[in-house]
């Protein structure tokens, strides 16, 4: 089935069915009239004697160089071939796809000048398979992500490298298997495709979505490890947070008072408790994966308006025949986004992380065997798993360092400030990684501390929750090969499995 996006109006939702699936993508047909409006009107540009950015003159610090008529065509596609300076391992083939799609978005507000054969070869491209290889590294995040939609635009003009079916082919003969033609680039529609923030913006929105998952277990694995170590849910009273107001922090509360309702083992230390207050990491988790949650939907925000934007230069409007030189292609928005991201990110897997150290140290989980195995000593149980989530903790915290206050001029120093949103954006795919398998041993600990308060049962949310990570994972009874496990774990974050079987309805 075809997702038909109408420029200016996607939505995060059909973003992330498009970087999650292979389906066909498509333009709403009404786009057509001002993408063929504005296309017109550069047509009409190169044939004049004014100089126009990109149509008939050179680019960048090569601007005030005058190009002919006849040399049109030739401009635009050593635009491309001269910009396809790419290096570094290929990016993942959602993320490619995702990219296309935002370029697609973009020229469909009509003020990019292309023609409409232009959009039709993207969507034909994503509808028969046929993938560039877009090597990650080369873009600083401003007059566009050059050197990766080079490479995307390269297989449509027949060179470069995609991937059909599987296969690595030469660009004309990934279009041929195709049955797809390769297009002859017409006055600025080079510049069109390669100026944007597309890769930066796909990159970003990649880590949005993967984190947003990891943010809902989050708010699972928070519920049991509290339940495990017999914490108070006291901390999570409504009035406590309706007093101090964000929206966050009182959603996630709600929701963990909801995981938690119904618990025996809760209820059997309501009363005669000694201890008067849980360590933050247990009494302080809506406070820290509340504020990572607005966070995250703020990041939202910025990235959808990104997705929908016009961000080559210059823009066409249509209405009034002008074209505008500007600088939309600065992706300062989405560096910032992505520094938020990683912020968030590396929050949620610090606070978890101390919940894991909580768990496995029998002098603070009360009463649970060290390192959560029944017999430690002859058993190391689940010591070095907690050492790992460490490790990967520290690692977000050294990549969440912001990338969005770095710039280096480029381009003879035409380009003097960049965003650097691009690798701002890539490092997120990483975080997630680390994220998700801190949640994961999160999840393996607190499903090990709760068995060992048998007879007493956790709640039934929880209770199906732990059924959902048995599944994929036993219980430790003595020591086994754990990596395997740890993978699995990981894998019910990325695949949202926990938060699904606990019915969490947390929502970006």
């Amino acid at each position: 089935m075809t997702l038909v996006l109408l420029p200016g109006m996607a939505t995060l939702a059909q973003l992330e069915t498009i970087w999650r699936g292979n389906g066909a993508v498509a333009l709403d047909p009404i786009a057509r009239a001002k993408i063929d409006t504005s296309a017109a009107v550069v047509a009409a540009a190169a044939q004049a004697n004014a100089p126009v950015y990109g149509v008939n003159t050179g680019f960048g610090k090569l601007a005030s160089v005058r190009i002919a008529p006849r040399d049109t065509q030739k401009l635009q596609r050593n635009l491309i071939l001269s910009h396809c300076c790419g290096v570094g391992e290929p990016l993942e083939p959602g993320t490619v796809r995702l990219m296309m799609a935002l370029k697609l978005l973009s020229l469909g507000r009509g003020a990019s000048g292309v023609r409409w054969e232009i959009c039709a070869l993207i969507e034909a491209m994503l509808d028969r398979g046929v993938l560039p290889i877009i090597p990650v590294q080369g873009s600083v995040g401003a007059s566009g992500d050059l050197a990766p939609l080079a490479h995307m635009a390269a297989v449509m003009i027949g060179e470069g490298e995609a991937v059909v079916d599987g296969r690595v082919l030469e660009g004309s003969a990934a279009l041929r298997a195709a049955e797809l033609e390769p297009v002859v680039l017409g006055p600025k529609e080079g510049l069109a495709l390669i100026n944007g923030t597309q890769f930066s913006t796909a990159c970003a929105l990649a880590g949005l979505f993967e984190g947003w998952r990891a943010a809902r277990a989050a708010i699972v694995t928070s519920a049991m490890s509290t339940d495990a170590i017999m914490g108070s849910t006291a901390p999570l009273h409504p009035e406590i947070h309706r007093l101090r107001g964000h929206a966050g922090q009182i959603e996630v509360a709600a929701a963990m008072s909801a995981l938690l309702a119904g618990s025996a083992i809760r209820d059997s230390h309501r009363h005669g408790d000694s201890r008067v207050q849980d360590p933050y990491c247990i009494r302080c988790q809506p406070q820290v994966t509340g504020a990572a949650i607005d966070l995250l939907r703020f990041a939202a925000r910025t990235l959808q308006t990104e997705a929908n934007a016009v961000t080559d230069n210059p823009l066409v409007i249509g209405e009034t025949a002008e074209i505008l030189s500007g600088g939309n292609f600065h992706a300062e928005p989405v560096a910032f986004a992505a520094d938020q991201i990683a912020l968030a990110l590396a929050e949620i897997g610090a606070i978890a992380q101390r919940r894991v150290a909580l768990m496995v140290d029998p002098t603070l989980s009360f009463d649970l065997p060290p390192f959560l195995t029944p017999e430690p000593g002859l058993n190391s149980g689940l010591m070095i798993a907690e050492v790992t989530t460490a490790a990967l903790m520290s690692e977000n915290k050294h990549l969440a360092n912001p990338c969005s206050t770095d710039s280096t001029p480029t381009s003879a120093n035409q380009e003097d400030h960049v965003s650097m949103a691009a690798h701002g954006a890539r490092r997120l795919r990483r975080m997630t990684e680390n994220l998700s398998m801190i949640l994961g041993i999160e999840a393996i600990c607190a499903a090990q501390g709760i068995d060992q308060r048998a007879p007493l049962a956790t709640s039934a949310a929880l209770q199906a929750v732990l059924a959902c990570l048995r599944a994929q994972v036993p219980a430790l009874k003595q020591d086994r090969y754990l990596a395997p496990d740890l993978r699995a774990a990981a894998a019910c974050v990325r695949e949202d499995s926990l938060a699904q079987a606990a019915g969490l309805e947390v929502a970006l």
